[in-house]
């Protein structure tokens, strides 16, 4: 079926741009010896968790227990990097039945919590310590004094099996340059090895140092000390990535097709995707871009068209400002790269596998609306 016939808006994603994508993030890793676990958040599908572990993936994150739920029934080995409460205790218990399971800990009462629980289970699940890298989100404060004496006493407690440090460098989304990602990447590496060596030398060992962001992900592979990389973005890319370096606008795999259904003034359109599909995230970082996501020239082209500037959302339109001529009319269809993909996989059920302007099968995005 041509992508023509489609109804709009709809999400589209091109299979030979993913089948790309996860070969060149698998073959980084593979270059420099570190696990690749594909963070399934950005399009939460259990179908692309597959390839990417047929590719050779070691697993995969979650954000949280309702998608490694949906996760589980396909998917073995599911990380968690986020702050799990121990009254979820009876669920990570049901799915430590399921699949081999590992969390994060940032806070010495929620680890005890934990160990309480597991211990009176009888089970002992992998554990690891969220470090704050920069972001200033979740995770210890490596620079505390007692930051290798929380590790320690984690370590020590019942139930919880002791693997590592976990971090992400969210806050390279906001970087101006290339040069700022790379040092970004260099400093997380460097506050995480030191962190390693300050617990190996007061008698604990640590298996592993994950760190988890696209934008990164180029840098820190090949970084002494990094164990795993956990970018999840990579897989379909999008615009804030293009304008960070990350990738270029024939990288990007999804992509909304919407249709015109008005042109109220010459210097102004409406397309009938809104902020219920496009998003309302802007680009933060790189050189900026300004609206919510870029229109391509035609829906057969990688390549934005600076004449149009979608410049205001509501739940159902998107208000496009026009520069100069442009001939597009009610009916026509447009293609649009939007600010951030992940948050697009979170608001539709189901997108179109496309190669071109052929659209192949629906992909059923299973873990839809798992946010609990």
């Amino acid at each position: 079926m041509k992508i023509s016939l489609l109804r709009t808006p709809c999400v589209l994603i091109d299979q030979p741009t993913v089948d790309r994508n996860i070969d060149r993030m698998q073959g980084l890793a593979a270059q420099h010896r570190v696990h690749l676990r594909p963070h399934a958040k950005t399009h939460k599908s259990p179908d692309l968790a597959l390839l990417q572990i047929a590719r050779g993936a070691v697993g995969i994150c979650c954000a949280k227990l309702g998608e490694a739920e949906v996760f589980a029934d396909k998917v073995r080995d599911i990380r968690l990097p986020y702050p799990l409460h121990p009254s979820n205790a009876d669920r990570l218990l049901a799915l430590v039945d399921r699949v081999r399971v590992s969390f994060i800990v940032d806070h010495l009462e929620v680890a005890r919590g934990w160990s309480h629980a597991l211990h009176a289970a009888g089970r002992e699940v992998d554990v690891l310590v969220k470090v704050d890298v920069g972001l200033h989100r979740c995770g210890i404060d490596p620079h505390a004094p007692d930051a290798a004496e929380f590790v320690l006493r984690v370590a020590e407690l019942r139930g919880l099996r002791f693997r590592g440090l976990l971090s992400h460098a969210g806050h390279a989304y906001a970087a101006a340059s290339t040069s700022d990602l790379e040092r970004i990447a260099e400093d997380e590496a460097r506050v995480l090895t030191e962190l390693r060596d300050e617990v190996i030398n007061r008698g604990v060992p640590i298996d592993e140092i994950s760190v988890g962001a696209t934008p990164t992900a180029r840098f820190s592979a090949a970084l002494p000390g990094i164990t795993e990389l956990r970018p999840g973005n990579y897989v379909y890319y999008d615009r804030m990535q293009v304008m960070l370096g990350s990738a270029d606008w024939g990288d990007c795999a999804l992509t909304v097709l919407a249709r015109v259904v008005s042109r109220p003034a010459p210097d102004r359109l409406i397309l009938d995707a809104g902020s219920k599909t496009l998003t309302s995230d802007l680009v933060r970082g790189g050189t900026g871009a300004p609206g919510y996501g870029a229109v391509l020239r035609a829906v057969d082209t990688c390549i934005p068209d600076d004449r149009l500037v979608i410049e205001r959302l509501s739940e159902e339109h998107a208000v496009v400002r026009v520069n100069g001529d442009c001939p597009l009319a009610p009916g026509d269809l447009v293609r649009v790269v939007p600010n951030h993909s992940c948050v697009v996989s979170n608001m539709v059920n189901e997108a179109w596998m496309v190669s071109g302007l052929d659209a192949h099968e629906r992909l059923h995005i299973a873990a839809r609306g798992r946010i609990a």
